[in-house]
């Protein structure tokens, strides 16, 4: 936690993206939950209450939060017009349960919005690791989930009006090293139960496939996908969906080529 700030870009980047979302909304909001809150650098607009929630003991003790798993949220239905979340539901054990549970303590039309790193990211390292235990794969990172499926969650989580889209991050590094000192002081190292210490001749040969994938400037290129997701909590005043089969044109007339 001490040194938190010094490789918190990721979620900063997420936070920057989510305020821009928050902006774009011309609607004020009372009552923010900030799901996963870390460093409690998500700053609501002026005059808004907030209630900080996050699963590590230190994070959530600093800014007098609750602390508690996402998929397990204490706060009764209906308590706020706003979820926001950054950096954290990648690694929920049940997300679709938490996505289920962040609709549920939302008013009818709140809002909802999150970020995180989705699937796919970190080729390079992922390469690596599979070269370096080529005989006896582990899995190294947590599943993530991809852009597709991030929307088709939050439709079953019961969201109405959803979005999910992709900003991407394109980051050298000059070693291995330097990224696994990333990852971990910005706690994104394995959460996974199951894990496996890594051997020193592992983690050289992982250094050296990494290290091959170098450019000319010496750096690796690492992609990182953030996912943003935005939804809101049905209501009655919403835009629906027209009702199937009243449609008054074909889309066969639709394409016809112009006589």
């Amino acid at each position: 936690m001490p040194l938190y700030a010094d490789h918190d870009f990721l979620r900063a980047a997420m936070l920057d993206g989510i305020a821009e979302r928050l902006d774009a909304v011309t609607r004020d909001f009372t009552d923010f939950l900030d799901l996963g809150s870390y460093d409690a650098a998500f700053v609501p607009p002026p005059g808004a209450r907030v209630a900080r929630f996050d699963p590590g003991f230190r994070f959530a003790r600093a800014h007098r939060g609750v602390q508690g798993d996402e998929d397990r949220l204490p706060f009764a239905d209906a308590s706020f017009d706003c979820v926001v979340s950054a950096g954290v539901l990648d690694t929920v054990g049940d997300l679709p349960g938490a996505l289920t549970l962040a609709r549920r303590v939302l008013r009818p039309d709140g809002l909802f919005l999150a970020a995180f790193v989705g699937g796919g990211s970190f080729p390079v390292l992922r390469q690596a690791f599979q070269r370096a235990e080529r005989d006896r794969p582990v899995a190294r990172l947590h599943p993530q989930v991809d852009v597709r499926s991030a929307g088709d969650l939050l439709v079953r989580a019961g969201f109405a009006l959803p979005v999910a889209d992709i900003e991407t991050l394109d980051i050298g590094y000059p070693d291995l090293g330097r990224l696994l000192a990333d990852l971990r002081g910005m706690a994104g190292t394995n959460v996974l139960t199951d894990r496996h210490p890594l051997s020193r001749a592992a983690l050289a040969a992982a250094a050296q496939a990494f290290a091959a994938a170098a450019g000319r400037d010496g750096r690796v290129r690492e992609r990182i996908d953030l996912i943003f997701l935005t939804a809101w909590s049905p209501d009655a005043s919403q835009p629906q969906p027209a009702r199937r089969g009243s449609g008054t044109s074909s889309l066969a007339q639709a394409l016809r080529p112009p006589r």
